[in-house]
């Protein structure tokens, strides 16, 4: 199951867990549109790969299964 990561990875930025503009990699790591549409130009500063749009957990799974509240340390500044 997708871990739902609050914030982006390059600047920070909070991300809600039923945004449509949360992008990720295979290994979940996770950046804003902004980002990825910038300055990361659609590929993971992390592993190399692809960053696609997360897909979005329906209302009541999202009340099951909670999106992760711990953020991710930003590991890149943005420029």
């Amino acid at each position: 199951m997708l871990d739902l990561r609050p914030n982006c990875e390059c600047c920070d930025r909070d991300i809600a867990a039923d945004s449509r503009d949360a992008f990720i990699c295979t290994f979940e790591c996770t950046f804003c549109r902004d980002c990825v549409e910038g300055e990361l130009a659609g590929t993971c500063p992390n592993c190399g790969g692809e960053l696609v749009r997360r897909p979005v957990r329906p209302p009541e799974k999202l009340l099951k299964y909670p999106a992760r509240r711990e953020r991710t340390p930003v590991k890149r500044k943005a420029v």
